[in-house]
């Protein structure tokens, strides 16, 4: 046998490539004039570049380490032809598929990008509550990765995704994209997401974790020397306050307030005294003219409604005062008390 017959079986050997890549990369741009059959041959293009993906992933004789770099770069062509396609399932496998070659391939960034435009394949299905669980794990890549202003962004979407169908949650995802900007010493991104988890729950009327939660608010306010904000804020404390039923507590806010500066002696000051003192007489009349006030009307809506719904202890029944004199409207008969006294007023005869 020659030499050269000798080493035919190594070729042999050689892994099998994939059909060409080449052929079939240019697709995309030349259907851009293509709006009915796009989708058709966006989707075929897909099929074609996925089995290139997983050639690039075999080892052989002569390749021992997957090329997870190419298998990514392929996965996420495929999933934008997907996407492209209107086929959000293979998408976000596709995603996933990519999201677990860059992670192989110890590249976090790039695997957490893969992992968000999975969720967002599935915020295209409407599946927001599997959508959100992905987001989360690619906020928690990014900080592994030491970005976390890019892991706050996606907790903050995440938030906004589920805040209509789960609150809860909603509230959980904006008070870590809080964490994470405070701990970054963004104080006002930081409390522009406590501000939202706060009205969120008010809406559900859980004014326990509300009112630590505004208080957290007025805090960082008070940090970054923003006090007629932390005067709004002592407003929407003493609301959520008297809606437990706690005047103690409301009272306390007002009373601890006085050492911001500008506050003793401000608009915001006289209404809260006011509102407290009809609170605590129990008078209606004097609790609504003060909610009814433009200084309460144009709050945040949610402490808005607080201020409107808010009723004193007893009913609401404003007390009267004994000494008024109430006047008889003409035709009505007197008392018993008069046609008694009418009775003898001329004498026993």
């Amino acid at each position: 046998m020659s030499s050269g017959e000798q080493h035919r079986p190594v070729e042999n050997h050689r892994p099998s490539r994939g059909p060409c890549v080449e052929r079939t990369i240019d697709l995309p741009q030349k259907l851009l004039g293509e709006p009915l059959s796009s989708g058709i041959l966006l989707f075929q293009w897909a099929t074609t570049v996925l089995p290139s993906s997983f050639d690039v992933l075999k080892t052989g004789f002569l390749k021992w380490k997957p090329d997870y770099d190419s298998a990514a770069s392929e996965y996420g062509k495929a999933a934008v032809a997907f996407k492209n396609a209107k086929q959000f399932e293979q998408a976000k496998d596709a995603c996933l598929r990519e999201a677990v070659a860059h992670e192989n391939n110890r590249a976090l960034f790039h695997a957490a990008k893969a992992y968000e435009q999975a969720g967002m394949m599935l915020k295209e299905m409407q599946k927001l509550p599997e959508a959100v669980q992905l987001i989360e794990k690619a906020s928690m890549m990014y900080l592994e990765n030491g970005t976390p202003d890019t892991a706050a962004m996606a907790l903050e979407r995440a938030g906004k995704l589920i805040e209509n169908v789960d609150p809860e949650k909603a509230v959980q995802l904006y008070q870590q994209t809080a964490n994470v900007f405070e701990n970054e010493e963004r104080l006002r991104q930081a409390v522009e997401l406590l501000g939202k988890a706060s009205r969120l729950l008010v809406r559900g009327r859980r004014f326990d974790e509300a009112a630590l939660s505004i208080q957290k608010e007025k805090n960082i306010y008070k940090e970054i020397e923003n006090y007629p904000t932390c005067y709004k804020k002592t407003i929407a404390q003493v609301l959520v306050h008297l809606h437990r039923n706690d005047y103690v507590a409301a009272e306390r806010c007002v009373r601890e307030s006085y050492s911001i500066p500008g506050f003793n002696g401000s608009e915001d000051c006289a209404a809260l005294e006011q509102l407290l003192e009809g609170y605590d007489q129990q008078d209606q009349d004097q609790v609504s003219d003060v909610c009814n006030s433009p200084l309460f009307k144009y709050m945040d809506n949610d402490y808005a409604k607080l201020g409107l719904s808010l009723v004193v202890p007893g009913g609401g029944i404003k007390k009267k005062s004994p000494a008024t004199p109430q006047a008889k409207p003409d035709g009505v008969t007197a008392t018993a008390a008069d046609e008694e006294e009418d009775e003898y007023s001329g004498g026993l005869c």
